[in-house]
This record gives structure tokens, C-alpha cells and sequence, in this order.
């Protein structure tokens, strides 16, 4: 779970502990003149939450982490398995006519480009295909590998990596999307995406505590 908006009941609980802990929850209660039923839920919610720590037969333990830290934290646990969508590949002799219908018609933002073998040899952002389409060019004639970025110079992502990490590759990047890969002897397979979306998506359900 993420951090939270306490109240001031929590906030009151957590001041108790932090300067009683180790504290059992029957004696929380009773210096609140409240119920250990009534205090169940906020218990709950603060040690979900990484606020407390709670111990068998010993009690109530303050972590110690600001809510900036426990963000942090959380944020060390999202993986790019995790919230990776379909990746949409075209084959580097498909021509730029084809490959504007084909985002278009997926809904994307970034095509990877693949060889005969389906390993990945460039990427197509929205900007390539547009610039291409304001010159002269034949656009059905003209083979995406001539505009695309090429490898080595795609940024790339494993499924293994952090969110958080690829979130500073996109920015530092100035990109919209990553290809996911596994590289093997031959080169990279596409596996999925991440993009810009994906990650909010993500931030999102952290901050809900999904």
C-alpha cells in the first residue's frame, strides 16, 4: 500500500507509539478511551501502510519512515512484467503508407521494427512517420527502415527492470514508449511495451493502494 492521508485518530496512534513503542494495541486503546475493536481498522491500515510495525505477543513497533520514504519504497517494488501492454511490430520492409494505417488503426504512439527473424532493428515514433509524410516522398514505396531510429541507438527495457528506472529513460530520452526485450545470442526479441501511459497507470494504483 501506498502512503496516506491520516487522520487525526491515526496520527494520534502513531504519536503514541513512537514514543511508547513497543506498545500492544489493548494499551493504545486504553490511552485513547476507545475500544481494541474500534481501533482495529486504523491499526491495520497503519502497519499496511509500513507506518508500524506489528510483533506477536510484543506490539506496536513506529518504523521510523516519513511517508516520502514508504512512496519510495513502494516504488522499488513495481516491475515493468508487471505492467507491460502488447507491443505493436511491423517488419522493416512494410512502407511508411502502411505503417501510418497500422498506428492508426492500434492506437499507438511507437511501432518497433522488426527483421525477418522478428528480432528488433529500429523503432517509429509518431514524429518519424510525420516527417517522412511532409516530404516528397512516395509513401508506398518508401521502406520504413529508411526513416526509422536503428539499433544500436533504440532504448530498450528488460521485463525484470523497475518502472521507476524506465520512467527516467523515457524522460531522459524525451520518448513516449519502450520496446520490452530478451536478448539472446541472435539480438533482441520484442516482448511488450511501456509506455508513458503504462507508468500512470501504475502511479495510479500506488496511489490508491492497489
Amino acid at each position: 500500500m501506498s502512503t496516506i492521508e491520516l487522520n487525526k485518530r491515526q496520527e494520534h496512534i502513531l504519536q503514541i507509539v513512537k514514543e511508547n513503542g513497543p506498545i500492544t494495541g489493548e494499551h493504545i486503546a486504553e490511552r485513547l478511551n476507545l475500544t481494541r475493536a474500534t481501533l482495529r481498522p486504523d491499526l491495520a491500515i497503519l502497519t499496511m501502510a509500513g507506518y508500524l510495525d506489528a510483533r506477536p505477543r510484543v506490539g506496536y513497533f513506529y518504523t521510523g519512515k516519513s511517508g516520502t520514504q514508504l512512496l519510495t519504497e513502494n516504488l522499488k517494488k513495481l516491475y515493468v512484467k508487471d505492467y507491460q501492454s502488447i507491443p505493436v511490430v511491423v517488419n522493416e520492409n512494410v512502407s511508411v503508407y502502411d505503417a501510418i494505417c497500422t498506428m492508426f488503426l492500434e492506437d499507438v504512439g511507437t511501432l518497433f521494427v522488426v527483421d525477418q527473424s522478428s528480432l528488433l532493428t529500429g523503432v517509429l515514433s509518431r514524429k518519424d512517420l510525420l516527417r517522412a509524410s511532409i516530404g516528397k516522398q512516395e509513401l508506398t514505396t518508401l521502406p520504413v527502415h529508411i526513416i526509422m531510429t536503428r539499433m544500436p541507438n533504440v532504448t530498450m527495457c528488460g521485463k525484470d527492470d523497475l518502472l521507476i528506472d524506465v520512467a527516467h529513460k523515457l524522460i531522459d530520452k524525451q520518448i513516449d514508449a519502450l520496446p520490452v526485450v530478451r536478448e539472446s545470442e541472435r539480438g533482441f526479441e520484442v516482448l511488450g511495451r511501456i509506455t508513458k501511459t503504462n507508468l500512470t497507470k501504475a502511479f495510479v494504483a500506488l496511489a490508491e493502494g492497489n
